[in-house]
């Protein structure tokens, strides 16, 4: 397994808040912010900042991930209703928020981020209708002596689930993640070894595709995975894919995630990852991007030599805001020469809430376009003009 697919491995497996989706609802902050947290002192004025959404109006929605609460805070909402045309719940679409039991459901914390989306004109993307960390343990109760029967039953729960939540949220979301991560980071597998799969094999990805469809004919349906830019990974994962294209499932398209670092992945493996898709005839979508600014050891990962941590101010930290900033750059040319890449999410708003504070250690992360106080870094302004030198 490469870098990033252990990062993800290890995330998934031991933090709702990573890949995928996670997050926590409180906020991520570090007493080491400033007025500015960008590489150099002599960045344009931040009130000369365009909005992101109109910039890349013509190549792709652009937006965040985000929960309610901090949709009412300083510096989330007014970078939202400036620079957002799409945004993802963080966490509060997932089963186990809302699925409280067979049939009952928790809308509440979902609901309030509709309605803020509503009200300020920002599409929204539905994350996630079945994923291994965050199904809640009654969709497998039940008598296994019997497996047939135990299948129909939790088969069942599932396209339930799937065919009342997307209802509730039809007309209100344009595409949903409907099945996150199935595809094995172990070379000697294709799928993940989840409890979905151990009960059905893949049936389970075609059965939560068509109760997404059948709930909402009109809505975008996703399979989201990390790690595309690997090669051997997305290989399993193209594999999955002309499956259901072959079965007749009804997707959309595949999402990216891009949780990636200023070291890698490289244009062009991101340029392969978005053509074998485009060559399946669908669409893309980047869907929890952020860079992160440590290039760290896969040991790192294991809790040992991970890199010190980087604070403002210093010459470290300006230099990890230009490679930053050149990664940014060199990734979104590849986006906007892909006419199939129609949405580009960052995982996260401004460096002050991000998951990657906690993860793989507790050290400050700055990862985004907008620093701890929601001011333009070199990484917006690296995206966004091209004259620009980080």
């Amino acid at each position: 397994m490469n870098r990033r697919g252990l990062l993800l491995s290890v995330a998934a497996s031991g933090l709702v808040a990573a890949c995928g989706g996670g997050g926590s609802s409180s906020s991520s902050s570090s007493s080491s912010s400033s007025s500015s947290s960008s590489s150099s002192s002599s960045l344009p004025d931040p009130a000369t900042a365009p909005a992101l959404k109109t910039h890349f109006t013509g190549h792709f929605k652009i937006g965040f991930a985000v929960d309610p609460g901090l949709t009412t805070q300083s510096p989330t909402h007014e970078l939202l209703l400036k620079h957002a045309s799409t945004l993802t719940a963080e966490s509060v679409m997932k089963a186990n928020p809302i699925g409280v039991s067979a049939g009952v459901y928790n809308f509440t914390e979902a609901d309030k981020l509709i309605a803020f989306a509503e009200a300020n004109g920002i599409a929204v993307r539905g994350h996630a209708l079945v994923w291994h960390q965050t199904s809640p343990s009654w969709f497998f109760d039940g008598d296994r002596s019997d497996m047939a029967t135990y299948k129909s039953l939790v088969r069942g729960r599932l396209e339930t689930y799937i065919t009342d939540v997307v209802t509730h949220f039809k007309g209100k979301v344009y595409c949903w993640d409907v099945v996150n991560e199935v595809t094995s980071d172990d070379a000697s597998a294709t799928y993940r070894n989840s409890d979905w799969y151990q009960i059905f094999g893949s049936d389970f990805i075609d059965y939560a595709f068509r109760a997404a469809r059948a709930a909402d004919p009109s809505v975008k349906l996703f399979i989201n995975e990390y790690s595309t830019e690997d090669a051997a990974k997305r290989g399993r994962l193209m594999t999955i894919v002309q499956g259901m294209l072959d079965r007749g499932v009804p997707v959309d398209g595949v999402g990216h995630q891009m949780h990636i670092n200023t070291g890698y992945p490289s244009a062009a493996q991101v340029e392969a990852a978005l053509s074998d898709v485009e060559g399946k005839g669908l669409i893309n979508h980047i869907t929890e991007m952020d860079v992160s600014v440590y290039n760290d050891p896969v040991s790192c990962f294991s809790g040992t030599g991970c890199a010190a941590q980087i604070s403002t101010g210093t010459a470290a930290f300006n230099t990890a805001m230009t490679a930053q900033a050149l990664k940014y750059r060199e990734l979104f040319d590849v986006f906007t020469a892909h006419a199939s890449v129609e949405c580009v999410t960052l995982w996260g708003v401004a460096d002050n809430h991000t998951w990657l504070d906690n993860f793989p250690v507790t050290r400050k992360n700055y990862p985004l376009l907008f620093d701890q106080v929601g001011d333009p870094k070199a990484a917006f302004w690296a995206i966004v003009d091209p004259a620009f030198v980080p």
